[in-house]
């Protein structure tokens, strides 16, 4: 007779037949694992591994040879779906100390264990067993233990199916319902603590600080309360002046970092009250813990493509706040950015949210839009068509901060190479010039010029490339002549669509003069915002004339591609760069432009993995002396594969479109199987890796056992690439069939339908007849 069972007092049984009790394999983890421990009551064989015996074998090796035993008849039958009994922290040991041979706590196929591990099943109470094989099966039994462990669970009931998941599904699945929550942070009482976490801080003190812009005193004194009554947080809070992008000042913080207040609701205490909170916003991710520009945008595509509609909403609202407060939308939610923003792409985000609002409050959804764009045409104004940014003499934008010293969230050796010739010349430590340089005690104008167009770099986003080396403050770029023009396009479209062609401006701000030149920028004082309404027109004709500028100066008809245009030295730059792209995503392009782009130009770009972001020729050869940059040749970042898809569908370039998708979402799928789930910030689009040798390495690659976050925009690219893919196309992905093939096979499935037609011209001709009928 076999012994009585015994059991924790939270288990629950299952019958072995019972459909009711199957749970669906592919809930989320807190659904999936956050129920009570469940035990089968089916053949028990005396239950002999609840009382510490357990015959699962484990693998046997002799000498280089790895022996398993023949999968018999004794094995559960597949009629029924497959489950597993497994002790979490026992599975998790063994797993770990079989397969992980590096010791980084993943599975990769670069592991060198046996790849196969026997898996006790439900219906057996774990006597019979059943072998899991293969990187990705046993990469997901690590993660799924994770998981389980997560939620206090010592024992589970798992689903096969949980572990062989179609890859397209699963990582689809987990960027949609647990990506995004773990990138979600909130700057209020309850997220302080986590979004105040700096891993760029270099300062060495670690309490938190926020800093609260001037004409906010009920949000400055809601985080004091937050002090008061958190006092474990010693968390510092400061108020801003009015002007908090005075580049002295910024540099007076460089010692104090901190975040930057954001937006808020307010909302109800549950006492009849109101009590302000956070607005909710998506991070990048790794060591990007704040709210960025540019990455937001490409973000918000993801997360509107998952309906996530009042999530990217509220990112908007963030930027609205940023303009208004700080000036611009920051290059990050930092104080070492108050100088600096990023590409701008505030409208289309807008527009983009606007068209998925909930259509039950329309008058809400236009105030909302209203604000946006209002925010979007101070932006401009102030920013983007003012100097030092603008070139009156062409009419073009540039990258063009304003700010002093040495960039502070950089890593520590950053800019070795570059100080230390100076500091040799003045006989100090690096250390030493850098803290007497930053303090204005020596003074080096080289020293000046190269952190201008550094500054400059950082804030293109491309930070950094050859494209941009010692020149960048100087480059009308193509990619932010394009974003301007799509801006242009977007606030006239706006307010001629939505705002009955006039549009009153609500703060008051000086309006760049139309048309650009040098003696327009030379009259002073500039018309008031509130002087007249915004009309239409003008934004066309800034539009128009935008575009009659990219094509004098930055389009080359030659090559059949756009190129940076540098504004002191009067020519154009001739590094090939992918952005040239964007002008498609505008709309700038004329159709030939856009033809020329892609029947001379884009095979430039494309390689196994989609779009690299510039050409090998362009970026020069790579040494010891002068070492890889991360934005160019060979890496992809998800930006670029965004903006050409999109670019490339506006022109009606739909294949071309879908192929480059297929590409970066191949690359993408293959390493997120052959490396326990990794999605990580970029890829060496050549070698179609995620290890890349340039000088920040990569983000999104350092975790245990299961991935929490993805990368922000690389999550976005998966989901909008996959919007871009026809069913044919997703089923080859996820079974990581090669862009090679999987286009060779395409071609000659194409090459023989055309052949058959050449072959059949009675089939040929009696397509062609014209059949006439008399009523």
């Amino acid at each position: 007779m076999a012994p009585s069972l015994t059991h924790p007092t939270a288990v629950n049984f299952i019958e072995e037949h019972d459909p009711s009790s199957t749970s669906l394999p592919m809930k989320e983890a807190a659904d999936y694992y956050g129920q009570n421990e469940t035990f089968t009551r089916s053949r028990t064989y005396s239950a002999s591994h609840i009382h510490g015996y357990n015959p699962r074998r484990t693998p046997a090796f002799h000498e280089d040879t790895h022996s398993r035993t023949r999968r018999l008849s004794h094995d559960e039958k597949a009629s029924q779906p497959r489950r597993f009994l497994i002790d979490v922290e026992e599975t998790i040991r063994l797993v770990l100390e079989q397969e992980d041979t590096d010791g980084d706590f993943q599975i990769s196929v670069t592991d060198a264990g046996p790849k196969v591990m026997a898996l006790g099943t439900a219906t057996s109470n774990g006597f019979k067993t059943f072998d899991i094989r293969g990187t990705y099966m046993l990469s997901n039994l690590l993660q799924e233990l994770a998981l389980a462990r997560d939620h206090g669970r010592k024992r589970i009931v798992l689903d096969e199916a949980r572990l062989t998941e179609n890859p397209v599904d699963r990582l689809s699945r987990m960027i949609k319902n647990s990506f995004w929550h773990s990138l979600t942070r909130r700057i209020d009482g309850e997220g302080l603590e986590i979004i105040c976490a700096d891993p760029k801080n270099r300062t060495g003190r670690v309490n938190p600080r926020i800093y609260v812009p001037y004409g906010e005193p009920a949000m400055a004194e809601y985080y004091r309360k937050v002090a008061r009554d958190k006092p474990h947080l010693n968390l510092d809070v400061q108020v801003l002046p009015k002007k908090p992008d005075d580049p002295l000042f910024v540099k007076s913080l460089n010692n104090k970092p901190g975040i930057l207040a954001l937006a808020m609701n307010e909302s109800d205490d549950g006492r009849g009250g109101k009590v302000l909170k956070g607005i909710p916003f998506i991070v990048p991710g790794a060591r990007f813990n704040e709210l960025y520009n540019w990455d937001s945008y490409f973000i918000s595509l993801g997360l509107l493509v998952d309906g996530k509609v009042t999530m990217a909403q509220g990112m908007v609202d963030h930027f609205i706040f940023e303009i208004k407060h700080y000036g611009k939308i920051l290059n990050g939610s930092r104080s070492y950015y108050l100088c600096r923003t990023q590409p701008p792409f505030l409208t289309d985000m807008s527009l983009q949210i606007f068209n998925q609002l909930d259509r039950s409050d329309v008058d809400a959804n236009r105030a909302w839009l209203k604000r946006a764009i209002q925010a979007a045409i101070k932006e401009y104004h102030t920013i983007w068509v003012a100097e030092p940014r603008i070139d009156p003499k062409t009419g073009l934008s540039r990258y063009r901060p304003e700010g002093l010293g040495i960039p502070p969230e950089t890593e520590a050796t950053h800019f070795t190479h570059i100080l230390e010739p100076y500091a040799q010349k003045h006989g100090l430590s690096i250390l030493e010039f850098s803290e007497k340089y930053n303090d204005g005690v020596l003074k080096e104008p080289e020293l000046d010029e190269y952190f201008l167009h550094d500054r400059a770099v950082r804030e293109s986003g491309h930070d950094t490339t050859y494209r941009f080396e010692k020149r960048c403050a100087n480059l009308a770029t193509i990619d932010l002549q394009a974003l301007l023009y799509k801006y242009e396009i977007d606030i006239g479209t706006a307010i001629r669509e939505v705002f009955d062609d006039e549009l009153e401006l609500e703060e008051d701000f000086p309006l760049a003069p139309f048309p650009i030149s040098p003696e327009t920028y030379a009259k002073i004082p500039r018309t008031s915002s509130k002087s007249k309404p915004q009309r239409s027109d003008e934004w066309f004709q800034r539009a128009e004339f935008r575009k009659q500028m990219i094509d004098k100066y930055l389009w080359n008809e030659n090559k059949g591609l756009y190129f940076d245009y540098d504004t002191a030295k009067e020519q154009q730059i001739l590094y090939e760069s992918v952005t040239a792209l964007w002008a498609l995503w505008a709309g700038c392009a004329s159709e030939e432009q856009a033809w020329k782009l892609v029947t001379q130009s884009l095979k430039k770009f494309e390689v196994l993995g989609g779009l690299v972001s510039g050409t090998e020729e362009s970026r020069g050869k790579i040494s010891l002396d002068r070492p890889n940059r991360q934005w160019d040749y060979p890496y992809a970042w998800p930006p670029h594969q965004i903006m050409a898809w999109v670019g490339l569908e506006r022109y009606g370039y739909l294949e071309d479109a879908q192929r480059l998708a297929y590409r970066f979402l191949y690359m993408m799928t293959t390493a997120f199987v052959d490396f326990n789930g990794v999605v990580p910030e970029k890829f060496d689009a050549v070698k179609l890796s995620h290890l890349v040798d340039a000088e920040y390495g990569n983000q999104g690659i350092d975790f245990k056992m299961v991935p929490r976050e993805g990368f922000g925009w690389m999550n976005a690219a998966y989901q909008v690439g996959l919007s871009f893919l026809n069913s044919h196309m997703r089923r080859a992905v996820a079974a990581c069939t090669s862009p090679e093939v999987f286009f060779s096979a395409a071609n000659n499935v194409a090459e023989q339908a055309l052949q058959d037609m050449i072959t059949d011209p009675l089939g040929l001709a009696m397509d062609s007849l014209e059949i006439v009928t008399n009523d």
